[in-house]
């Protein structure tokens, strides 16, 4: 943003000129607007000391202890002393260092921030930024409190030689020592983030989040041009194109980080280990004797196995962000592997269930839209799904946080991208992370469970599925192909199968059903959720109370079991 008028006779600029549009905007107006363009919506600069003002509640803010560091390791001088450029850059910004560090609270929940400013040196890592990052992460850890990283930097300070580039793994290897702990960290990515920032603690958070059009990158657009000889596309490097390749969880504007980021605070821990989760409420509705999970066989309904798969593909049954909208609070969607990719056909994201925080994770078919069914591949994920849930599931173990999953999938993705990606691979890792997860988990097949598809997301400690939902090694009709050689005998593959809800808790492949309503649950979205919650709550009370030991345990003889002749009673349930 570029100022008009006097600046140094007023608070703020009579007038400041949007560098993006050029529109004159108010200086007023400008600052209310939290330095938003209000007709592009470009997002300006904002120092550290503004940074927090906007972040914290009023007058929370306390300044950590500076940590001294050597000021200039290498004796260095191109055409200045870097001396001489550090006491500018202290003069200029008011800062000792090119990050300001403070405890302070977000909506009342207390946070370390540690926020960069680029005026001083272009934000750059030195041994003075990194000695700092990381006294911020052994306050978190010190206290057991969130750390929001708030990044701008152009990377490595040059004039510090090597030593900056060891600040990567310094500030790199605290975060560690936060995972290792449970503290939560938040990091979020403002213009411009490259280099050694960008890759070392801007990165490495539970969650990063970043302005609408901050850019964040390894290299800088100008080196990778003159390095391929191309130039790039328009809108490279930037949130909304990380966003696209799975490297960011979210873009927020301005004036919502503060509510996001209260939300995400929440997810903490309580610093003593008690009061981790919120007492749960009471159920929507009463749940019955079962706790609204249906346990034998002679309460289910009659009904054939080819009519429960019709009304599992049925395109009006909710989808996981129906039932997140019906039974979550705060519900928070998370977005993208880390590596490549932000695969539509999975969601999750944490929210809180009756009062219980829980990490939600579900295939997402996209309802009775058809653009929406093929935008999201009908249900179907590609690796990087499979590796975003994963990365769920441990920021779920790393928090303590249940993992509820709802499958509703045909089956993964069986393209050619997909098998390039590494599609078995990313299959087998999660069966292997759900096998060793320390924390609850409960999985409902709420539509279509499809083979190795849905297996995926369903190693867990309570498996429950929805009256007409089916859970299946095959397709019914990709298995009248292959055996019966005649498609149209579907139906009778699919008793042969047993793919319906009866037959599969007589097999002890689930250990409930969840009732629906009359007719099906896309008859009624609001009374099918209050069913799910009810029924997912009740398998949660039964798990909370169980030790991580007891739960990988129990977890383990469940799936052990099955194909041993031990493992079914006379009757044919598990026993």
């Amino acid at each position: 943003m570029v100022e008009v008028g006097n600046p140094a006779a007023e608070q703020a600029p009579s007038w400041v000129r949007c560098e993006r549009c050029v529109t004159l905007i108010y200086g007023k107006r400008f600052s209310r607007a939290l330095r938003v363009c209000p007709d592009c919506g470009s997002h300006a600069r904002l120092t550290a000391r503004e940074r927090l003002d906007q972040l914290l509640d009023p007058d929370s803010a306390q300044p950590l202890d500076h940590v001294e560091c050597v000021s200039d390791p290498l004796g260095f001088a191109d055409t200045r002393p870097y001396p001489e450029r550090l006491l500018d850059a202290q003069t200029t910004t008011g800062l000792r260092e090119a990050v300001l560090c403070v405890r302070g609270t977000v909506e009342g929940r207390p946070v370390v921030v540690a926020a960069m400013d680029f005026r001083f040196l272009g934000g750059s890592l030195g041994c003075g930024v990194g000695a700092l990052i990381t006294e911020a992460a052994r306050t978190s850890l010190r206290l057991r409190i969130p750390l929001l990283l708030v990044t701008a930097s152009g990377g490595a300070r040059m004039q510090e030689g090597v030593l900056s580039l060891m600040q990567m793994a310094k500030t790199s290897q605290a975060l560690a020592e936060l995972d290792e702990a449970g503290v939560l960290v938040v990091s979020l990515v403002t213009d411009p983030t490259y280099g050694g920032v960008a890759a070392s603690f801007a990165t490495l958070a539970d969650v990063i989040i970043a302005e609408p059009g901050a850019r964040l990158g390894f290299a800088g657009p100008r080196v990778i041009e003159q390095t391929i000889g191309e130039s790039l596309p328009a809108g490279f490097q930037t949130a909304e194109f990380l966003l696209r390749n799975g490297l960011v969880d979210g873009v927020v504007p301005r004036a919502a980080l503060r509510a996001t980021l209260a939300q995400l605070l929440s997810l903490q821990p309580a610093p003593d280990g008690s009061a981790a989760h919120a007492a749960p409420a009471q159920t929507a509705e009463p749940a019955g004797p079962g706790g609204g999970i249906l346990r034998s066989v002679e309460e289910l309904p009659t009904g054939d196995a080819w009519s429960a798969v019709r009304l599992a593909r049925h395109p009006e049954r909710p989808t996981t962000l129906d039932y997140a909208a019906h039974l979550l609070d705060g519900f928070r969607e998370l977005h993208g592997d880390r590596i490549s990719e932000d695969c539509s056909a999975v969601v999750g994201g944490p929210g809180r269930l009756n009062g219980r925080p829980v990490m939600l994770i579900g295939h997402q078919k996209g309802g009775n839209d058809l653009v929406e069914r093929q935008r999201r591949k009908f249900g179907m994920p590609s690796p990087g799904g499979y590796r975003k849930a994963a990365r769920l599931m441990r920021m779920a173990a790393k928090l303590g946080l249940p993992v509820v999953t709802l499958i509703d999938t045909p089956g993964a993705n069986p393209g050619p991208d997909a098998e390039r990606g590494g599609q078995a691979v990313a299959i087998a890792e999660n069966l292997r992370l759900m096998a060793r997860l320390p924390v609850p988990i409960v999985a409902v097949v709420t539509g279509e469970g499809g083979s190795g598809g849905a297996l995926a997301l369903a190693v867990a400690d309570r498996v429950l599925i929805c009256a007409n939902g089916i859970y299946s090694v095959i397709s019914p009709e990709g298995c009248a192909a292959i055996l019966w050689k005649d498609a149209q005998a579907a139906p009778t593959a699919a008793a042969a199968l047993r793919v319906d809800a009866g037959e599969l808790l007589r097999l002890g492949i689930v250990d409930g059903v969840v009732p629906e309503p009359p007719g099906g649950a896309h008859t009624d979205h609001l009374q099918a959720a209050a069913l799910l919650g009810n029924a997912v709550t009740t398998a949660l009370d039964e798990l909370e109370p169980w030790e991580p030991q007891r739960l990988l345990s129990e977890r383990r003889d469940r799936f052990h079991r099955f194909g041993l002749d031990s493992g079914l009673s006379a009757e044919g349930g598990a026993r």
